[in-house]
């Protein structure tokens, strides 16, 4: 099931403001706020996705892929080894506020979860280099990666045993240090992230002598990466949750797969099209000929016909690369080119001396020969 448009999800429009963008996804998080709808999946997933929407459309990076290349451009269209996909598929409710609490300005909704900060690994970033057939067909990636992963004998907490850890002494758990301050307006009350426990709401007693407290360690994991066909040269593919780990418990990051796309001998890549410029001699476009044109994979046949002019394009449609979450492919165009030689024997001379005084051979456009602008128009379009 393909996933809804972002744009329709938040209910604003392609060139809505950033402002805009941020009021529309708090009047859906507080629509559908968990609090507020209290056991309803249905409204969990709402909220959830409302939330995946603004991650992308609130970063200006995120927002041009997404435009361009739709949802493979930000996520969602690599996995790997056992599991993953892009956007929040390995993000919990936690994490979402994690990242944008801010947008309930402080009380209200979700305050009783914004209390203890969770911790999130960051961000891996891949170069995954294909070649056009792979780019034709998708392809199978594996990969190694160096990342920190969580400490096996202390479970990720950082604490000997995985059991030594206690509640803050400083916020008494709740991983916030409150403050009230008088000011000519009155009593404020300010809060910020705990000191002594970097919001976490414990401490270690006794830290792993394995991690030394972190909770993470440097491990070298293999992965498959499953490429969708049709990606193009800078596109970004996220595998959630398969970045590094974060420390002392809490979301690992994503993995950021970027694509590479190696030039092919023979074709150009236009979009989902392809070029080809094919090069005939004089006689073969006077008197026509058949020609071997290349594909991603085998070729194609095609005839041309006696009097081809150069510059003409033939297309054939289908036989270019598919469209990324689409079923569309485009086609593969083949440009005509009459090759002129730039030296000629003491005979060709004479032979082509007496043709080019033959009337035939004395340029004569008709109304069916298109000028070469109005061609690269047709092309255009």
């Amino acid at each position: 099931m393909s996933k809804r448009d972002y744009y329709e999800i938040l209910g604003v429009a392609k060139n809505a403001s950033e402002d805009e963008i941020k009021k529309a996804y708090r009047k859906q998080a507080i629509k559908y706020h968990p609090d507020k709808n209290s056991g309803d999946k249905a409204a969990e997933e709402k909220f959830k996705e409302a939330a995946e929407a603004y991650e992308v459309l609130s970063n200006a990076d995120k927002k041009a892929r997404y435009d361009r290349f739709g949802h493979a451009g930000v996520g969602g269209a690599a996995s790997g080894g056992g599991g993953g996909g892009g956007g929040f598929g390995g993000m919990n409710m936690d994490d979402i506020f994690s990242q944008f609490g801010d947008i309930f300005g402080g009380g209200g909704f979700g305050s009783s979860r914004q209390g203890r900060r969770q911790n999130r690994g960051s961000d891996l970033r891949v170069r995954v280099k294909l070649n056009l057939k792979e780019v034709a067909e998708g392809a199978e990636k594996k990969i190694k990666l160096n990342r920190y992963v969580a400490c096996k004998p202390c479970n990720g907490t950082g604490a000997q045993n995985g059991t030594a850890r206690e509640n803050c002494g400083t916020c008494r758990g709740t991983g916030v240090h409150t403050r009230m301050q008088q000011t000519i307006l009155g009593t404020m009350q300010t809060q910020s992230v705990c000191p002594s426990c970097g919001g976490a709401g414990s401490v270690i007693k006794e830290k792993c002598k394995s991690c030394f407290g972190d909770g993470i360690v440097r491990e070298d994991d293999h992965m498959v990466l499953n490429i969708p066909a049709g990606v193009a040269e800078g596109m970004q593919l996220s595998v959630g949750g398969k970045g590094n780990a974060a420390a002392r418990g809490g979301i690992n990051g994503d993995l950021l797969v970027v694509i590479e796309e190696e030039e092919h001998a023979e074709l150009v890549r236009d979009g989902s099209n392809l070029l080809y410029n094919l090069f005939i001699n004089f006689g073969d476009a006077a008197l026509g000929c058949n020609a071997e044109i290349p594909l991603v994979e085998g070729i194609a046949k095609v005839k041309l016909d006696a009097g081809v002019q150069s510059g003409k394009v033939l297309r054939l449609r289908g036989k270019g690369l598919p469209e990324v979450n689409s079923h569309g492919k485009g086609d593969l165009l083949i440009k005509v080119n009459v090759w002129t030689p730039s030296s000629l024997t003491s005979e060709e001379k004479k032979m082509m001396e007496k043709l080019r005084e033959s009337k035939n051979f004395v340029p004569n456009p008709g109304k069916k020969e298109k000028g070469f602008f109005e061609r690269m128009r047709e092309y255009f379009d």
